[in-house]
């Protein structure tokens, strides 16, 4: 089987539609209907119902989907596997969120290179969506994520429960501390946040990522929602200060990967350096 098709059937099968695939996959619909059709052709069953809504599974799409997930991982692991650099016995491609790489996943590569010097480690940085799809499809064999979103034929292991908590810099020239600065740290903690919204007033600033938010209000002065992990050699500075009374919300990071990793040594070392480094 051509490893495009079997790529193609699964943007498809996450995309939901032909024209979206196409889209992601950076060629034409025609392609992509063109490799459908040829696939079909050769397992001689019909993949997808494509209909106004897009395109849906049919009973033998949906039992092709695991054997698709699995060609294209063990795919991605040749690749990985015969770019082995000499001395090393195994490569490990972790991503992660920006967010967890200082001090959490930082800590994980120090670890790694201490403990298991003969492992080689891939590592980068996404966002979330970003690394589940490269997750999908065998590009990553872990992902270390805040909120990942279940998949079918991966586990998630619970990593850490970090906690935010609300932080100001130490007013030392006037107001600037009461600025409040919404950090977006994802739905759960926007529903959990509004509650309290009224305390703080309306934010002046809005960011997406806590280093950021972070190192703002400790140039422009300012409060924010901060993992207490990222805050506290500044609290330890005499830079910033907890606010007393304000709530804390827990902030859980989940390991990601797939089944197949269970019988993988060096998956199973990667993750127990996860799990030493959040003790």
């Amino acid at each position: 089987m051509d490893i495009d098709r079997a790529r193609t059937f699964l943007e498809i099968v996450h995309s939901g539609s032909f024209l979206r695939a196409a889209d992601r996959l950076h060629v034409t619909q025609t392609t992509v209907s063109a490799r459908i059709r040829t696939l079909e052709e050769e397992l001689g069953r019909q993949l997808f119902i494509r209909n106004r809504n897009g395109a849906q599974l049919t009973p033998a799409g949906r039992e092709f989907e695991r054997y698709a997930q699995s060609f294209v991982q063990i795919w991605e692991r040749a690749r990985h596997q015969l770019a082995i650099p000499s001395g090393r016995t195994s490569v490990v491609a972790l991503g992660g969120e920006l967010s967890l790489w200082n001090p959490l996943l930082l800590d994980w590569l120090v670890w790694m290179r201490k403990e298991k010097p003969e492992i080689a480690i891939h590592a980068q940085v996404g966002v979330p969506d970003q690394l589940i799809e490269q997750l999908r499809t065998g590009v990553l064999d872990i992902a270390v994520l805040y909120a990942p979103k279940m998949l079918p034929g991966f586990r998630v292991e619970l990593l850490v429960e970090e906690q935010l908590v609300l932080v100001k810099t130490v007013d030392k020239d006037g107001d600037r501390a009461s600025d409040y600065v919404y950090v977006d740290w994802g739905p759960l903690f926007a529903a959990l946040h509004g509650a309290s919204s009224t305390t703080f007033g309306e934010p002046g600033v809005l960011v997406g990522l806590g280093p950021l938010g972070l190192s703002y209000i400790l140039r422009a002065g300012g409060m924010g929602y901060f993992r207490r992990g990222a805050a506290a050699p500044h609290i330890e500075a005499g830079e910033l200060e907890v606010v007393e009374g304000a709530p804390e919300f827990t902030y859980p990071a989940y390991a990601v990967y797939p089944e197949a990793g269970e019988a993988r040594a060096d998956v199973q070392e990667a993750l127990r350096g996860l799990k030493e480094v959040v003790k």
